[in-house]
């Protein structure tokens, strides 16, 4: 890391950077002590994955109806959301007018009962609408179909063989994980996962995420509207030029990953302009690293 970098990432709010290029010594820079932090954002990434899981046990397809899965709620649901499905809840392309997100206030009895009974703005798969809402549904299919609540899930398959030891995840009054937001991890620990995607699911030789479905995340990435490097959004990630892909949280909670370059670039920190943040990621660092 040279010194233009960490000189932006000081002026930026950075807490701490970890960089993991593969066939190379890690390189780290704190700015403050590595202590676990809110990944907003980041956390619909482990949702996705855990996702991708419990697909893999067989326990559920991505294009299975969400009311399948929750046939009590049909009476409550909106016209048009028999046809949303969890692709369409981890794409962002439900077609909801529902918008939450962690830091909100949950006035509704059940959260969930208040998502599928918001009516829809657009048919399920056409339009992408970004909020916090499809993912906490998705944990809740996981509860369903696992027995498990989704940080218990993800505790026996991801966290524990990262040696991520009880880390915390907000949850909604009814207890259940938030799956959008409020997980909190350290940069490294972060680091640990984002290489674990690197390697297409394998960590220390154990096959833990199956290496199509993480191929998945980026394979047929949807259109957002949005401008630079928010134009198209995968399963939970968001997708760049040249086969990059990032987790993203706010405030410059960063996990990039380039398969090209071997390498991934992991950040967390209180960043009011957190696209500044992003672009010095990639102008300052990833762009330095040579391809092999």
């Amino acid at each position: 890391m040279d010194d233009d970098f960490i000189q932006a990432a000081r002026d930026l709010g950075v807490y701490g950077i970890h960089v993991h290029r593969e066939g190379h010594e890690p390189l780290s820079h704190r700015f403050r002590s590595d202590d676990r932090v809110n990944l907003y954002s980041v956390a619909k990434t482990f949702t996705s994955v855990a996702l991708g899981l419990a697909a893999a046990d067989g326990r559920l397809t991505l294009d299975d109806l969400l009311l399948d899965h929750l046939p009590e709620l049909r009476p409550l649901a909106a016209d048009g959301f028999e046809r949303v499905t969890l692709r369409h809840l981890v794409t962002m392309t439900s077609g909801t007018s529902h918008e939450w997100f962690a830091d909100e206030r949950i006035d509704a009895a059940d959260l969930l009962h208040e998502i599928v009974a918001a009516p829809l703005t657009a048919e399920p798969g056409s339009v992408f609408r970004y909020t916090g809402s499809g993912p906490y549904a998705i944990g809740r299919v996981i509860a369903r179909v696992t027995g498990a609540d989704l940080r218990s899930f993800l505790t026996a398959r991801i966290f524990r063989p990262l040696d991520l030891h009880n880390p915390a995840w907000h949850t909604c009054p009814l207890g259940h994980p938030f799956a959008e937001s409020d997980l909190f991890l350290r940069t490294e620990e972060l680091s640990r996962f984002a290489r674990l995607l690197l390697n297409e699911g394998l960590w220390e030789g154990r096959r833990l995420i199956p290496a199509d479905y993480v191929r998945s995340l980026t394979a047929a990435p949807v259109t957002t509207g949005h401008d630079g490097r928010f134009t198209t959004y995968g399963l939970g990630v968001w997708c760049e030029p040249g086969g990059i892909y990032r987790m993203d949280g706010r405030y410059g909670q960063y996990a990039v990953i380039d398969p090209a370059r071997r390498t991934t670039v992991t950040v967390t920190a209180h960043a009011e302009q957190d696209a500044d943040l992003l672009d010095a990621v990639h102008d300052l660092l990833l762009s330095r690293i040579p391809l092999p």
